[in-house]
């Protein structure tokens, strides 16, 4: 059996990561295409080589988010390749791109059935469409593959765990033991807070300036890694303000070691959302919505938008549960994902 994995950005590289492992295991020949939506190294290199992933066998260096762009590329790399599935992860445009390219060969969707709710997203639109194109549907719990259900969707559901959690529970603590980005940063565990605002609506300059204003309220250190588009507008405003240290993007080990010693996450993020609960951190959503609700639920999460005040307090507030519940999978969901394909 051939699949081929289409990735492109941050967390499909982690996604990845352990689903090229566990294809391996069993016997499952993997290529896998990078689209190139995110090219700068510490947004993409930098994760193949920290995870010991393979090179992928195409790198199409698109440099774009642009869906018709990747399609028509991806679409020779199917032409060529002849897979018996098509892979795609989460609900970036090369994810859509992935599923529309793809053509007469089945896709299988990692991390579906997931609803913000907010069609404003873009992220909202690709995961609805894709997972009406997939012909297998790998949900990571009961309320992913319910939705599915209530939305009519025919491909086959297959409850999983997500696949994120897997590299999470694994190199969390090797991350902890081997980085040195606290040291360097002269940070000490649980005194200081991680932002990360990376959204196309969150980096429009207005919107950018509120969040900016809201993490500069906060008390003590924000360590503020910066998608290179954010920085750009970001420093356009000036400097940052109050306790805020923007640096440069980092790499996956240095940044699970920086996140999982804080004390507050501040993000747009969906992925970091759920890293922030397995890490035990809790979370201030900078978005009016999220698709993973659960967190939200158990008291782990805060949405509070692009509203200063309400950052500011929400960050002050911030408390993980005591009675926190294993969600998204037990860690292993690659090994799931593979036994699934492998049986058919």
């Amino acid at each position: 059996m051939k699949v081929l994995s289409v990735v492109g950005n941050r967390p499909q590289f982690i996604k990845s990561g352990p689903l090229s492992v566990a294809l391996r295991d069993r016997g499952i020949d993997e290529v896998v295409a990078h689209t190139g939506q995110h090219y700068d190294r510490e947004l993409s290199q930098v994760f193949f080589d920290e995870l010991e992933l393979p090179p992928p066998a195409y790198r199409l260096d698109l440099k774009t988010p642009d869906v018709d762009r990747m399609q028509t590329k991806v679409a020779g790399v199917v032409s060529t390749e002849r897979p018996d599935w098509v892979l795609v992860y989460g609900d970036t445009n090369s994810t859509l791109a992935g599923a529309r390219a793809a053509g007469d060969t089945p896709v299988a969707h990692v991390e579906a059935g997931l609803r913000s709710g907010d069609l404003t997203m873009p992220e909202e639109h690709n995961r609805i469409e894709v997972d009406r194109i997939a012909s297998l549907l790998f949900c990571p719990d009961e309320r992913s593959r319910r939705i599915l259900r209530e939305e009519g969707v025919t491909g086959r559901a297959e409850v999983v765990g997500d696949v994120m959690a897997d590299a999470n529970f694994k190199l969390a603590p090797i991350a902890r033991e081997r980085s040195p980005i606290l040291a360097a940063l002269e940070l000490e565990p649980g005194h200081y807070a991680v932002a990360t605002v990376h959204r196309e609506a969150n980096v429009q300059p207005e919107r950018l300036g509120r969040i900016l204003d809201g993490l500069g309220q906060i008390e003590g250190p924000v360590i503020f890694p910066a998608h290179p588009r954010t920085a750009t507008v970001a420093r356009s405003r000036g400097q940052a303000p109050g306790h805020v240290r923007m640096i440069q993007p980092l790499g996956y080990l240095d940044f699970a070691a920086l996140a999982s010693q804080a004390r507050v996450i501040l993000t747009d993020s969906g992925g970091l959302q759920k890293e922030a609960y397995w890490y035990g951190v809790p979370c201030v959503t900078l978005r009016p919505s999220t698709e993973w609700k659960d967190t939200v639920e158990v008291g782990a999460n805060v949405l509070v938008d692009d509203d200063p005040d309400a950052i500011a307090a929400a960050a002050a507030g911030a408390r993980m549960p005591e009675d926190r519940p294993k969600l998204y999978g037990d860690g292993h969901a690659a090994d799931r994902i593979a036994g699934v394909l492998i049986s058919l």
